[in-house]
């Protein structure tokens, strides 16, 4: 498990790309047969990828979260953004299709994953965030999710928006997420752009083509950074910075967040005319 740290809007301005890219990027989450976690002290967040391929991986213990097992004081979203899989949680099986979510309650204790097919792997991409109640676990279809769509072909941001945990979805303790998929031709993920001081986010972007990419903007309205950044990779979003992106084709992004609230209208846009 990498450990990142929080970082100030001032250390931002004086940042280089490598540094930008140490402190906010996730590059490597996903490898085949093996479990990735990245620690953020933003909210307290953790975020990871997990590729079963011949074995079924088990969800280990981290020393980083000083706990007897994992979700001892925490609970998890999960999303499968691969091939066909299973989720056991406790003796219990969750098959996960691809764009399933699959909400585990703290407390759970034995956790394992593994992929359906051996050609076509299941890629499960997890974020977790600290817990003091317990919800029920539950598994929902991007169908049960009630998609939406929104955005225009003529602003390049005709997309269709899946909520999976949040306050009229899976209930959970503070962890609130769900994705996005553009349509085709559609390229920017969200604009005008907004912040939420109340909470952090995490974006993953998956399903961006062969030799393509996504440009990341983020910072604070008035002093923007942006990243370029590849399929599976994911970007940590401080609650003061903006978070939005436009890419050289159409995507997908999953969005995560933990924090003070899971009101997802909390958000402060910023009008264009006022972004630096």
């Amino acid at each position: 498990m990498e450990q990142r740290y929080e970082s100030s809007p001032k250390e931002l301005e004086r940042m280089n790309t490598a540094e930008l890219r140490s402190n906010f990027l996730a590059e490597k989450l996903f490898v085949n047969g093996k479990a990735n976690f990245v620690y953020s002290h933003y909210d307290r967040m953790v975020m990871g990828g997990i590729i079963p391929t011949t074995k079924t991986i088990s969800l280990g213990n981290y020393v980083e979260l000083k706990s007897k097992y994992f979700l001892e004081r925490r609970e998890m979203g999960i999303i499968n953004i691969g091939g066909k899989g299973t989720i056991t949680a406790d003796g219990k099986s969750y098959k996960l299709d691809k764009l399933s979510c699959l909400y585990l309650s703290r407390g759970t204790k034995k956790v394992s994953f593994k992929s359906n097919s051996k050609t076509t792997k299941a890629k499960f991409y997890i974020f977790s965030a600290p817990a003091h109640s317990e919800y029920q676990t539950t598994l929902y279809t991007k169908e049960e999710a009630l998609p939406f769509t929104l955005g225009s072909s003529e602003t390049a941001n005709h997309r269709t928006i899946y909520k999976y945990i949040h306050g009229d979805g899976i209930k959970s303790c503070q962890v609130v997420m769900g994705l996005t998929v553009l349509e085709e031709g559609s390229v920017w993920n969200t604009m005008p752009a907004h912040t939420h001081d109340r909470r952090s986010e995490v974006y993953l972007y998956f399903d961006v083509p062969k030799n393509q990419g996504v440009m990341h903007f983020m910072g604070q309205p008035q002093e923007t950074r942006h990243l370029w950044v590849q399929n599976n990779q994911a970007i940590i979003s401080p609650p003061w910075s903006i978070h939005a992106g436009s890419g050289t084709s159409s995507y997908s992004f999953i969005w995560a967040m933990a924090g003070e609230n899971q009101d997802f209208a909390d958000m402060d846009f910023i009008e264009l005319k006022n972004i630096r």
